[in-house]
């Protein structure tokens, strides 16, 4: 078991839970979206704070909305970041990554969740 599975497992057991009760937070993507998120892309103690910061701003003082996760991403040449099926020549993608600024040294980007993606595969 690897360091961010360690973290992601019992966000996932928390998912599990939840989809029994009625929805109730005020950001989209929710707050255990937000920190499965967080933690499947940066370093435990910043996927740790940006969550707990994440999870004390829901809360009726705050107008909420949508709230995609900022993290820091150094990405490597396309060649080796797309894996391509040469099956069916399609490129499976879970995850967007939109740059935060359009500066050529940008290392922040907001993570968008390609539902689409998600439907195809099952």
């Amino acid at each position: 078991m690897t360091l961010k599975n360690f973290y992601i497992a019992p966000i996932k057991g928390y998912q599990y839970i939840s989809k029994m009760l009625p929805a109730n937070c005020r950001y989209y993507p929710t707050c255990s979206e937000y920190a499965k998120w967080q933690f499947e892309f940066n370093l435990p103690h910043k996927a740790l704070t940006a969550s707990g910061l994440r999870i004390l701003r829901c809360n009726q003082f705050f107008k909420g909305g949508i709230d995609y996760p900022l993290v820091e991403y150094m990405p490597q040449k396309p060649s080796c970041v797309l894996t391509f099926n040469t099956e069916y020549g399609t490129i499976k993608i879970l995850y967007w990554l939109v740059p935060e600024t359009m500066k050529h040294d940008n290392t922040r980007y907001y993570i968008l969740k390609d539902f689409d993606a998600i439907k195809r595969t099952t």
